[in-house]
């Protein structure tokens, strides 16, 4: 039996103020007990970015996270960006990884000695220590994700580039999609999609260390069976006709359906959060292609083996076709 010393605390009542003793079964799962909040299901719709001034429209929800600083996700912030034209904003944070999507408009953007020229449908990457300022010829709207949560979290400030600057042109991204999309068409595949990645990253290809993005097709009327995954999702929507949308729920039914779903409708320019671990369902009942870029902290999951990506029906689509 263990034998309790004795110790006098008051010699150590600085050092031993903050320190606490929790029984094991009421502080293993913190998220179930209620201590730490589930990442909420949120839309954030086109018009954010849409009108008003030049300026940086931070998507956060750090008040439902219970956060100190803002926050789409634990890990990631995502942003609107809108930028007139002949205007120009400067970003710097404290993030090791920056995504930006150009959803209108055209420029350029200079980071150190670097110019990084940009049209509608371009994506580009940013690393650590990134100082940008962003110059726009037209009117122009940026989706932008970095993870400086992860690094607020941490207390930590970036100090170290693990890749430079990268340009995902269009016109490459769809050429890339249209030949996954003939190849898969024959095989039924659930992913009509390409995924972003960077040399610096060959073991988790992603584009960037922490960050995972995919540009993706759902095809006209198709569903993609619910599938799920551990990290958190910020999706983008690039194109669509009214009748897209995502279902998204905790559990599934014993016909692999999900039970009691959130509808998260799709319109171009908006973004919903899908939270880690939920079942979710995307539909396209409209007639017309479209088109999904979802962003994620999956590049950190991915590296410590813990995504865990699972499908209901395997990589597959249910047509609604007659």
């Amino acid at each position: 039996m263990y034998k309790k010393p004795n110790v006098d605390v008051s010699r150590h009542d600085k050092l031993v103020q903050d320190a606490v003793f929790y029984e094991y079964s009421t502080a293993a799962n913190p998220l179930e007990e209620g201590f730490i909040p589930e990442v909420p299901i949120v839309k954030f719709p086109h018009g954010l970015h849409e009108e008003g001034p030049t300026r940086v429209i931070p998507l956060d929800v750090s008040e439902r996270l219970k956060c100190p600083y803002p926050a789409t996700s634990p890990i990631i912030l995502a942003h609107f960006i809108r930028i007139l034209s002949g205007e120009n904003i400067k970003t710097s944070p404290n993030a090791t990884s920056e995504v930006y999507y150009v959803i209108r408009g055209n420029g350029h953007t200079t980071v150190g000695e670097t110019t990084i020229p940009w049209n509608t449908g371009d994506f580009f990457s940013l690393p650590a220590c990134s100082a940008a300022n962003h110059c726009a010829d037209s009117d122009t709207a940026f989706y932008w994700v970095t993870d400086e949560p992860l690094l607020n979290y941490l207390g930590v400030k970036a100090a170290v580039p693990k890749f430079e600057p990268t340009l995902y042109l269009e016109e490459l991204a769809f050429s890339k999609l249209g030949a996954v999309e003939a190849a898969q068409a024959r095989e039924r595949k659930s992913r009509v999609s390409v995924l972003l990645g960077n040399t610096a990253f060959p073991q988790t290809r992603t584009i960037t260390h922490t960050l995972w993005t995919m540009f993706g097709v759902l095809p006209v009327n198709e569903i993609q069976y619910p599938h799920r995954h551990q990290s958190v999702a910020v999706d983008f929507v690039i194109e669509c006709q009214p009748g897209c949308y995502t279902l998204i729920g905790k559990e599934l039914d014993d016909k692999n359906e999900i039970i009691d779903p959130f509808k998260a409708d799709w319109s171009p320019g908006s973004v919903f959060i899908t939270p880690p671990g939920y079942w979710h369902s995307h539909h396209n009942e409209s007639g017309v292609q479209a088109h999904l870029m979802p962003m994620q902290d999956a590049g950190l999951y991915t590296y410590l083996r813990t995504l865990d990506i699972k499908f209901t029906h395997g990589e597959s689509y249910i047509s609604l076709k007659p």
